[in-house]
């Protein structure tokens, strides 16, 4: 961890180094030693104001606080820091763990994968129609395909489609 302290208008005492140098152990915690630390002090209407930044090879993150403390300033520094990177790493392994999910429930479907067998099932109402009426029915819904009713003429199951020139269609009756 790499800290650098200055001070504007303000000179940074050996205590105020070190206080900050401890309290920004506190931010090691979650990504190791890879972060600098950059910590501003300043006076600014009779306020003191302590602005630090931690970078990551990855993130970047900031606060700035004003109190009439110096060493209040930078606990609310090192506290809002500290909030920002749980945010962020909060988030972070949430992706990850649903990313994690989408993967095994990929595996899984690819483990299982089934061939050759009906695995759905429709219902619906069979009427009786004249394979004109049904034609109609079919011209009625542009994003069904087929359509299947009782033919009133002979009382057998017919179904009618739509062929692929999209202007025409087909009828399917039984033989017996």
């Amino acid at each position: 961890m790499n800290i650098k302290i200055v001070g504007k208008e303000l000179k940074a005492t050996e205590a105020i180094k070190e206080y900050i140098e401890k309290k920004a152990e506190r931010v090691t915690k979650y990504f190791g030693e890879e972060l600098d630390v950059t910590a501003t002090i300043k006076t600014e209407g009779g306020m003191q104001v302590a602005e630090m930044e931690v970078k990551t090879p990855t993130n970047r993150f900031r606060a700035v606080t004003a109190h009439r403390d110096l060493y209040a300033s930078i606990d609310k520094d090192i506290d809002i820091l500290e909030g920002q990177i749980r945010k962020m790493k909060t988030k972070k392994d949430q992706q990850n763990m649903t990313e994690s999910i989408r993967v095994k429930e990929m595996a899984r479907e690819e483990e299982h994968e089934i061939v050759g067998e009906i695995i759905k099932t429709l219902y619906y109402d069979i009427k009786p129609l004249s394979p004109e009426d049904a034609k109609l029915k079919l011209e009625e819904r542009p994003q069904d395909k087929f359509l299947t009713f009782i033919n009133l003429e002979n009382g057998k199951v017919n179904v009618i489609y739509r062929l692929k020139d999209g202007k025409n269609f087909g009828l399917v009756e039984p033989e017996a």
